[in-house]
């Protein structure tokens, strides 16, 4: 079985997710404060031996036509960075779409405070795009 990360990219932070080693499962891991390219691929190296990630899962921001605008092309350029800096790893794209929104209402039914919100978002986000993967991976498998 293999084990994927997924990656929420914003302009100031990534939202980073694991998956549990059976793949069924999504958990949030942190949300990484960007500094530059070097320093958000050694905190991703690190993370990836840490949790011996076999796969990454981008998630993309398309428009809710489904056309991919700017956003879509700094997530691709930033993991052609990624699949350079770490060769033979298996990158996946997920449509975001709504992912922020999802893991916002979550929060708010939780009844987590703004400030808190604000801390935990863009992790939230990355859970709720591996776990999306995760569901159409094993759809797949099972039937």
């Amino acid at each position: 079985m293999k084990r994927y990360m997924s990656l929420d990219l914003g302009d100031a932070t990534i939202g980073i997710a694991v998956s549990d080693l059976l793949g069924l499962t999504a958990q949030g891991v942190e949300t990484v404060r960007r500094t530059n390219i070097e320093a958000d691929l050694a905190h991703l190296g690190q993370l990836m031996q840490e949790y011996e990630v076999d796969a990454l899962v981008a998630g993309l921001p398309k428009h809710m036509n489904g056309d991919e605008g700017e956003r879509c092309s700094i997530v691709r350029a930033f993991m052609a960075e990624v699949e350079e800096h770490f060769p033979g790893t298996e990158v996946h794209y997920w449509d975001e779409r709504l992912s922020t929104v999802a893991a916002s209402r979550a929060l708010i039914a939780g009844d987590v405070s703004r400030k808190k919100r604000r801390k935990v978002i863009d992790k939230m986000a990355a859970v709720y795009i591996l776990q999306g993967f995760l569901d159409r991976q094993n759809m797949g498998n099972h039937g």
